[in-house]
């Protein structure tokens, strides 16, 4: 493992847990510590790194747009930018995009255009509908918006505007549909990822748009994680035969280039207009160079891969952990899945460490995979290996 860096820096603000390890290089499917070790990527730094890392196009057009020319910012037009948003609304079916720098920055933006509509429809008070496990992010709408408890202490007050309901429940968004005359959208992610993979029944997807379409609601999808191919679809909702108003990405977006995008339609896609929202850096020249090659790489069949290879590691998973006492769920959709325990396994990150693997246990007994899309079938046996051995260890 990595030595010397153990211990962090007093200047750097404790704000994550950081493991014993500094990588300092990284090519496809792994990534090479100080001393020269070889850790295989099976987290992606958090389902980001879709194509691997120092993915050659991707590297060279950020070289290149870094010597041309970088920033300039949303004053003027960003050819770039405008041939990304194009691309990404023609693959989403939607009309028109906001670009930001991450996730939560989208998910804002999602926000204002719910709270937009709203007092267009002359709703003082709008309300958002959001679910239990989600996470929208860490700002202070965001973290609002996000159903884990955790990650919302200390920040009080949180802000007004938020009604709650169980996830993959429609009973309970019926049920607000009849009593609250304030709510104008629900945001979802369709499926949670931080929860640890959760995946809803079929159709609950289709039914939010149902219950959304009968209220004159927008259906704002967070796809933060799930987008950009990740589940074996360009976004996770085209799994479905439902159409969101809004819909969120970051991510894989950018193959670790920080990009986030709120893309909308219709009656959605009129409500941020000059002077309602902006972003410094939202949409700049490197990140869309690197944004545009991606789409070019997803296009070119990593999708179907990444479906094709998610397919086949859920189902090693399921024939190798049957009937271990400790598993109580194996779940997943094209390169997200989890292997949930019965109990916490948190430990197990530090142990796959150690053999020189990484993973996540998210919502502390997820044992969670998020690898390149483009993982070699070798590498993918591998990673299979490594996780069923640290838990059939466990007994």
């Amino acid at each position: 493992m990595a030595s010397g860096f153990e211990e962090i820096p007093a200047a750097v603000m404790p704000t994550y847990a950081r493991m014993p390890v500094a990588f300092v290089r990284g090519a496809g499917s792994y990534l090479y510590d100080d001393a020269g070790k070889a850790y295989l990527d099976a987290l992606a730094g958090i389902a980001v790194c879709g194509l691997g890392h120092a993915h050659p196009k991707v590297a060279a057009a950020i070289a290149e747009q870094a010597a041309t020319l970088l920033h300039t910012s949303n004053l003027y037009r960003i050819p770039s930018q405008e041939r990304l948003a194009t691309r990404l609304c023609a693959i989403a079916g939607m009309d028109n995009v906001f670009f930001c720098n991450s996730g939560a920055e989208a998910n804002e933006a999602a926000i204002k255009i719910a709270r937009l509509y709203g007092h267009a429809r002359n709703i003082d008070a709008p309300d958002v509908i959001v679910v239990d496990g989600s996470f929208h992010g860490r700002t202070m709408a965001t973290l609002t918006a996000t159903g884990n408890r955790k990650v919302q202490a200390g920040f009080e007050p949180l802000l007004a505007g938020f009604v709650r309901a169980p996830y993959n429940d429609i009973a309970s968004i019926e049920k607000i549909a009849a009593n609250n005359k304030n709510a104008v959208a629900v945001l979802v992610e369709p499926i949670l990822g931080e929860a640890g993979i959760r995946i809803p029944d079929d159709g609950y997807v289709d039914a939010l748009r149902r219950v959304c379409d009968r209220n004159e609601w927008l259906l704002m999808l967070d796809e933060v994680q799930t987008g950009n191919g990740r589940t074996g679809r360009y976004f996770a909702y085209q799994h479905t035969a439902a159409l969101p108003d809004v819909v969120t990405t970051a991510k894989g977006l950018g193959n670790g280039m920080p990009i986030g995008a709120c893309l909308a339609r219709a009656k959605a896609a009129e409500m941020l207009v000059a002077g309602t929202h902006g972003s410094t850096f939202g949409g700049n020249f490197l990140a869309c160079a690197a944004a545009n090659v991606v789409i070019d790489e997803l296009e070119g069949g990593l999708i179907d891969r990444a479906a094709e290879l998610g397919e086949r590691m859920l189902a090693d998973f399921s024939t190798r952990l049957r009937g271990n006492n400790r598993v109580k769920e194996i779940r997943g959709k094209g390169m997200m899945l989890a292997i949930e325990l019965t109990e916490p396994c948190t430990g197990l990150v530090g142990e796959a460490l150690q053999q020189g693997l990484l993973i996540n246990v998210a919502a502390d007994t997820n044992v969670r995979l998020l690898p390149p899309l483009n993982m070699s079938d070798d590498e993918a046996d591998r990673a299979v290996d490594a996780v069923v051995g640290l838990i059939e260890a466990l007994d």
